[in-house]
């Protein structure tokens, strides 16, 4: 099978993953109406928007949590309904935005629940479940941990030991949401090149919700901008997408796009505020000393005296 830049078929075949007008429902609100989207094979899609206008909730029914008040949800051409719950396990791994680990459970025994949709009646615990399941720790940074109660953990640390547990499903279709909460700059940093390293060299479709515009062009194969409605802005290659017009429109923020100087990619550089001024000129580009002109009590004395000559007529 070939496909074009968007990573999308050109063989007349339908990705893997895609909605066709969706109605979806979120503590009684309706989110979104009539949404289609379709997620190409084996891209790197990013979801990003304001808050409130869907990309969760999106991200969700394409998992098959959300049931849609109308349309469908379409998972390897059939109806992701018609799966069973197990079936769609082995085939997509969904990280929620919020999960809450049973009470002290260790890191190892949650990472293993990952290992479910392979188990059954015939096949136990097995030489590749515990592969599986310590390579996923090694992949997030976690595999120190294993021993460790979950609920002794810190907010980051618990967020990889999820990402673990998703890992640890193998599946090829990963959906993320905000897979970067409570970590700090470098672990996001780590979890977005997995995921970009699964992408690009095992050949995996992920998805993920960011809230970091910059993030989200750098790591990006394919960008869906929601705007609230649930309403698709634009999509596409993030060069192509990511404009300083786009970004006014749909955030309601005046910026200028640079290139990324490490990978070339949009990077969003938001408008100088208005109280903002540029720095003074320093001593090099006035040709003072670096401890600034010498400064006169003229204002109070009304003799010209320089400070230290006052001070001495102080005391003498």
């Amino acid at each position: 099978m070939t496909a074009n830049d968007d990573n999308r078929p050109t063989d007349g075949r339908e990705p893997r993953l895609r909605a066709e007008h969706l109605t979806l429902s979120y503590d009684q609100r309706t989110v979104a109406t009539d949404l289609s989207v379709d997620i190409p094979d084996r891209s790197f899609t990013v979801i990003i928007g304001p808050n409130a206008c869907g990309k969760s909730t999106l991200l969700t029914a394409l998992a098959r949590m959300l049931r849609p008040k109308a349309g469908q949800v379409y998972l390897d051409g059939a109806a992701i309904a018609s799966y069973r719950s197990r079936e769609v396990a082995r085939r997509l791994g969904l990280l929620p935005q919020s999960s809450t680990a049973p009470g002290g459970i260790t890191v190892g025994d949650l990472v293993a629940r990952g290992r479910y949709p392979h188990q059954g009646m015939l096949k136990q615990w097995s030489a590749e479940d515990e592969a599986a399941v310590v390579e996923a720790m090694r992949q997030t940074g976690v595999l120190e941990l294993a021993d460790r109660p979950v609920d002794d953990l810190s907010g980051g640390q618990r967020q990889r030991v999820w990402l673990s547990m998703v890992l640890a499903q193998q599946t090829s279709i990963l959906l993320l949401d905000e897979p970067t909460t409570f970590l700090d700059i470098a672990h996001q940093v780590e979890v977005l090149d997995l995921c970009a390293e699964l992408h690009g060299h095992k050949g995996h479709t992920v998805v993920a919700v960011l809230h970091d515009l910059n993030q989200a062009c750098r790591y990006a194969t394919h960008l869906i901008v929601m705007r609230p409605g649930g309403i698709i802005a634009a999509e596409g290659d993030p060069k192509t997408v990511m404009t300083a017009e786009l970004v006014e429109d749909v955030f309601g923020l005046p910026c200028r796009i640079i290139p990324d100087p490490e990978t070339g990619t949009p990077l969003m550089v938001p408008a100088a505020p208005k109280w903002y001024a540029p720095a003074a000129a320093g001593p090099e580009h006035t040709g003072e000393d670096a401890t600034g002109p010498e400064h006169t009590d003229e204002d109070a004395t009304g003799s010209g005296q320089t400070t230290a000559d006052t001070a001495m007529a102080k005391t003498s």
